[in-house]
């Protein structure tokens, strides 16, 4: 919005120049876009939300200012204004004597005073200047008397030539289908049946809140004056505004809201700078008033240490007071609680934070204190407890190149069901397909590698399965069958699927939430082979893996060489505990050790004596080679294992490195490994 300096200075009295004054309303939220000097005064041009319709008037700004201002003082004019220039003539009808009926919820108040014997002449030089410079074309007294008004005051009024009018009545109401307006710009509108006009009796004289009608506009003939000032909804403006593709200043400020207890103020204003003129008995005496629909502003209730915590410095009680009092707030209570009642011209007001918004820009952004954040800080931000945990399982499976699968709870029994828990009927299936709850997740994900080629699939699924009487337990299944990756040669052949392959995916998964896993052969599930596979165990988890059983892959439909496996989560869900140590910048070594050991020892004992006989310099091993044939004793294997060492502070010798080798093997005896 532009104005001049100068409509200010009539409004506060302060010795602060237009850009001191620019630079404090940016402060207080209406941004200056620019200062330039028109006819010798400097004109402001002020950027105000589309929430803030105050601030679209010198009296709203001028109220901000002195906010903001405690110096600053205002002036009679202010004062006038807030007693909305009341003169006990105000609450006596219009002796102009033409009705006024509302027929419709979007308007919710209007008025008008009444004018004779009036000369529509030019008005005087000062407000076509002061109009000028605010970027408005003066037009003839009675009209550029309401644009300075509307600019003053921020309500927008029109002009009516009342002997223009077809019949004594102004009424408020939708137009009727069919019905025709020519608006002051000359276009004919084809009104519809849901936008909002001013009528005669005979028809639409005004869009409301947008432009007036051709045939009542006032001109140099006009005698007797109708000057209307009302309150419509902002979205009934709006969407008439659009449909009709006008645009005013006048639906610039309804659309942003005006404040309905402005209305009659704004007549007054005009009635008062017409006596100043010397046209005194050019007013007709009352002012018809309907306003069936007093606002009433919703009580926000303001808590001192809520407003201290979200702005992150302090406001006292008393100067909560002077702030919200000098813009108009109402309070009730004390001691730092507060039930405050917003006023009429702020609807924007509708909650505990926006009246704190307010506290925040009076006092001022730039008085908040520079300080370190305090409190505690959650490792990683985000998500945390199980559900950190089970996004911590899909990341690492589809690492390890597996693909998310979601199959649905219910469906019907198979061969892949869990054996250790029968199935949750459901009482009335919707299907029998449906029937029952599903007790893995297994089934699902095998359909849905059978409907995918069955070779080279990999999928997974992290999801609840059902245990009688009805408990919900989280697993996480694996089904994996064909080759592991698209071969990168015409020549090559890519590796397959298979027991191992799994079991390093399930590992690596799991280790993403802290837990290691262990590995038991058994035979005890019948929907594995008896020789191939395993049961699963460790901290929070239990389940079993490997190779499908022959019968049961014939009964699902899935290759013999498919590899499945299971675990339920029982207590996944804290964060794993986590060891940092500074990253060395000295080289590693390697070395490599091949024994001979029993085939019935696992390779993870091995793993966990070599790790806890090197525990500061191992810093990764490694199986290479695994020789059964000639030369090695029945029952037994030889073992390649790469070890790579790594000391913090200093680089290996090589005797050192080879005694760290030596305490391996050492280690590995106790398991009765001979070294090759």
């Amino acid at each position: 919005m532009k104005f001049p300096y100068a409509m200010l200075l009539d409004y506060i009295v302060t010795d602060r120049s237009a850009v001191e004054i620019g630079d404090l309303l940016t402060m207080a939220g209406f941004e200056l876009e620019g200062i330039e000097e028109v006819e010798d005064d400097h004109v402001l041009d002020i950027k105000v939300c589309s929430n803030r319709g105050d601030g679209l008037s010198v009296m709203g700004l001028a109220r901000e200012v002195l906010a903001k201002l405690p110096e600053a003082s205002p002036t009679e004019l202010y004062e006038r204004a807030l007693r909305h220039f009341e003169r006990p003539d105000d609450t006596t009808p219009s002796k102009l004597g033409v009705p006024v009926a509302i027929d419709t919820e979007a308007c919710s108040r209007f008025a008008y005073r009444g004018f004779t014997g009036v000369r529509n002449g030019e008005a005087p030089a000062l407000i076509q200047k002061r109009l000028r410079q605010a970027g408005q074309r003066p037009i003839s007294l009675f009209v550029d008397l309401t644009n300075y008004v509307m600019l003053e005051l921020g309500q927008p009024l029109h002009a009516y030539d009342l002997d223009k009018l077809r019949g004594p009545l102004i009424q408020v109401r939708s137009a009727k289908p069919g019905e025709k307006l020519t608006t002051l710009n000359g276009v004919e509108h084809k009104l519809a049946a849901d936008q909002m006009m001013i009528c005669d009796q005979r028809g639409a004289i005004g869009v409301a809140g947008v432009m007036g009608g051709a045939d009542t506009e006032v001109d140099a003939g006009t005698t007797r004056v109708l000057l209307e000032a009302a309150h419509f909804v902002n979205t009934s403006v709006r969407k008439t505004r659009k449909q009709l593709g006008l645009n005013t200043d006048a639906s610039y400020r309804f659309e942003r809201s005006v404040d309905p207890e402005g209305v009659v103020g704004a007549l007054n204003r005009v009635r008062e700078l017409l006596e100043d003129l010397g046209h005194g008995e050019w007013p007709v005496e009352g002012v018809t008033d309907v306003y069936p629909r007093p606002p009433a502003p919703p009580s926000v209730r303001l808590r001192l240490w809520r407003a201290h915590m979200l702005l992150g410095m302090e406001v006292t009680d008393e100067e909560a007071q002077g702030y919200l009092g000098r813009l108009g707030f109402q309070l009730d209570g004390g001691d730092g609680d507060y039930d405050v009642t917003p006023p009429t011209w702020r609807p924007d007001i509708t909650r505990e934070e926006d009246v704190i918004e307010e506290l925040g820009r009076i006092h001022g952004y730039e008085r908040i204190p520079e300080v370190l954040p305090q409190g505690a800080t959650v490792p990683g931000g985000g998500v945390t407890g199980r559900y950190l945990a089970e996004a911590r399982l899909v990341d690492a499976a589809l690492r390890c190149g597996f693909d998310q699968a979601m199959t649905h709870s219910l469906r019907a029994e198979g061969p892949l069901d869990s054996p250790s828990h029968a199935s949750i009927k459901v009482r009335t299936p919707g299907s029998a397909d449906t029937d029952v709850l599903r007790n893995s997740l297994l089934p699902g994900i095998a359909d849905a590698v059978r409907r995918n080629g069955s070779h080279g699939v990999h999928l997974f699924e992290l999801g609840p399965v059902f245990q009688p009487p009805f408990e919900t337990r989280k697993a996480l299944a694996f089904v994996s069958s064909g080759s592991l990756f698209p071969p990168s040669r015409q020549q090559d052949t890519a590796p397959s699927a298979d027991f191992f392959s799994l079991k390093a995916a399930l590992v690596e998964t799991l280790s993403r939430v802290g837990v290691a896993p262990t590995f038991e052969a058994s035979s005890a599930d019948r929907r594995f082979h008896p020789g191939r596979q395993a049961v699963v165990s460790g901290p929070g988890i239990h389940g079993v893996i490997g190779q499908i059983h022959p019968l049961t892959a014939e009964a699902a439909d899935l290759p013999a060489d498919t590899v499945l496996g299971e675990v339920v989560l029982d207590t996944i869900g804290e964060a794993p505990e986590f060891h940092f140590k500074p990253v060395s910048r000295t080289p590693a070594v390697r070395r490599d050790i091949a024994f001979l050991i029993d085939k019935s020892v696992q390779f993870d004992a091995i793993e966990r004596a070599i790790r806890a006989a090197l525990p500061e310099t191992l810093e990764e091993l490694w199986l290479f080679d695994v020789y059964a044939g000639s030369g090695i004793p029945e029952g037994q294997h030889s073992l390649g294992v790469a070890l790579t060492l790594r000391k913090a502070d200093s680089t290996f010798t090589d005797e050192e490195a080879n005694r760290e080798r030596d305490t391996a093997v050492a280690a590995l005896a106790a398991l009765g490994a001979k070294p090759r």
